[in-house]
């Protein structure tokens, strides 16, 4: 059997984040309102009316453009693109296509397989206007047009990719990047980010890309990997049997998990594209990229990478911190207020200590407690009510040894619930931990007076015993008891060569100044 190789290339399109559509006024935010009540004369197309350009919406895909290393163009220009849209009123859609806004980019995606980074071309991104929807109903199909006209960023890439893994490791990567810059919520399952998948196969070593085909209504990675999987598998299928791979336009079936025809592909002459007439060329001035430039945050990768190397976070938690542009801007809040070198001691005789509390421990906070916590409430993190402020009070509480660490997942639930401040509820709940030498060492005695025949066991060999008498000792002190200090003394107790007996026997214990 021949070996194949897949060439794949994706057209991907992210509403944008607009207060209003693209070419008029109407809001953009139709998504729970009643059909076509976000519409006018210029979305529906009407005589006599003339589009106007959304400015937002350009300067979000130059942003976008920029975050994905494009060469912004002086000049772009607004074309009609001619195609029978039942769903767009113009019977046209409004694109580019000759100058767009973004051209020649890339992104950089892992391969998993060997570990090595790869580099996928963008050929170009560029705005244009969504759709309406139809709804078929039984004898009829319906329209509403009020997602007609909302500004679409359409990003299509080289023919880079080389598996279906590749092309859904490039979507996760972009995805995280346009909500990074917040110029989309690219939720694919909501819509907000659509994809379609270019697909071709060839025998490995020819030089000659294979006839592609187009594969459409894919609405979530999964649909977009396990649809280039069936394509590749039926396209090199039909090869192997002698068949011509014919150029058409596929859509997925979810139910069946199959690909089936929807009509014969169109090249981009089919469409027509003319200068659109009623817009003038878009003059995109250096000193207004570099303005827009200022705009861009801190991307993901780099931000993952600052974790690792100044915060000395491990790779796994600086991925899944970096992951989140919200999530990764509350865990450095909650470090600047645990980090920050306050002062201690007696009035007058104050001294600045640093605090205790590490990126890492912070790390450790946000991803185990505080996501179990959002996961188990279905909360995003802009719901949560803890403020990095109070959330840093709780870390330095525990790090100061005032509090267990059982005590400090005790009232950090309490935080999450209510949103009130840690020392509030430690003081309230009685939480405070138990620090003083004198009373742990009564408390140590005690125990081991209580229980000989243990003490006996342990000197005899049986040290697994230790963590048994630990136990004993905090359940006297109601888990008050500070672990570190009951474990010196506990040591000292029971290496001890007096014959201890109870601290109201008047026995002697061997204490540690703390």
């Amino acid at each position: 059997m021949t070996h194949y190789e897949t060439i794949i290339g994706l057209e991907v399109h992210a509403q944008l984040l607009t207060a209003s559509k693209m070419f008029c006024g109407c809001n953009a935010a139709y998504a729970a309102a009643p059909p076509n009540t976000h519409v006018c004369p210029v979305c529906m197309a009407l005589p006599g009316v003339l589009p106007v350009i959304n400015r937002a919406a350009v300067e979000q895909t130059i942003l976008a453009g920029l975050a994905l290393n494009c060469a912004i163009g002086p000049e772009a220009v607004f074309a009609r693109k001619n195609y029978h849209y039942a769903d767009l009123p113009k019977g046209y859609q409004i694109s580019q296509y000759e100058l767009p806004l973004c051209r020649e980019g890339w992104i950089e995606v892992e391969d998993e397989v060997e570990g090595k980074v790869k580099r996928i071309g963008i050929t170009r991104a560029h705005l244009e206007e969504d759709t309406g929807k139809l709804i078929h109903t039984t004898g009829a199909s319906l329209v509403d047009l009020n997602r007609a006209g909302v500004p679409l960023l359409e990003i299509v890439t080289e023919p880079d990719m080389r598996s279906p893994d590749e092309a859904y490791a490039y979507l996760t990567r972009l995805q995280r990047i346009l909500r990074y810059l917040q110029v989309s919520t690219a939720d694919m399952e909501k819509g907000a980010m659509r994809c379609e998948a270019n697909v071709s196969v060839r025998p490995a070593g020819q030089a000659a890309f294979g006839v592609k085909v187009e594969v459409k209504n894919l609405n979530s990675f999964r649909a977009v990997k396990l649809a280039l999987e069936y394509e590749v598998s039926r396209q090199i299928a039909a090869l192997e049997r002698g068949e011509r791979v014919v150029q058409v336009t596929m859509g997925w079936d979810e139910e069946r998990g199959r690909t089936v025809i929807q009509r014969v592909k169109e090249s981009a002459n089919d469409y027509r594209y003319f200068p659109e007439p009623d817009l003038p060329p878009l003059v995109i001035a250096p000193e207004w990229v570099a303005a827009i430039r200022s705009r861009l945050p801190e991307l993901p990768d780099a931000r993952m990478a600052r974790f690792v190397n100044e915060l000395g976070l491990d790779p796994q938690d600086a991925r899944v911190l970096a992951e989140d542009r919200a999530v990764a801007e509350y865990y450095e809040s909650v470090l600047r207020q645990a980090s920050a070198i306050r002062p201690a001691g007696p009035p007058g005789q104050q001294r600045e200590i640093p605090s205790a509390v590490t990126p890492k421990t912070v790390a450790n906070w946000v991803t185990g407690e505080l996501f179990r916590l959002m996961n188990a409430a279905g909360a995003e993190i802009a719901a949560v009510r803890i403020t990095p402020e109070a959330f840093a009070e709780l870390l330095e509480l525990a790090a100061a040894g005032q509090i267990n660490l059982n005590s400090a997942k005790r009232v950090f639930g309490v935080m999450f619930e209510t949103g009130r401040p840690a020392r509030a509820i430690v003081q309230e709940l009685g939480l405070t931990q138990v620090s003083d030498v004198d009373a742990l060492a009564a408390a140590v005695a005690g125990i081991i007076g209580q229980y000989p025949d243990e003490v006996a066991r342990y000197r005899g060999g049986k040290e697994s015993l230790f963590n048994w008498f630990l136990g004993q000792v905090m359940r006297e002190t109601r888990g008050k008891g500070n672990p570190a200090v009951v474990k010196d003394l506990l040591r000292e107790a029971l290496t001890a060569n007096a014959d201890l007996k109870s601290s109201t026997g008047g026995c002697h214990v061997l204490r540690r100044t703390r």
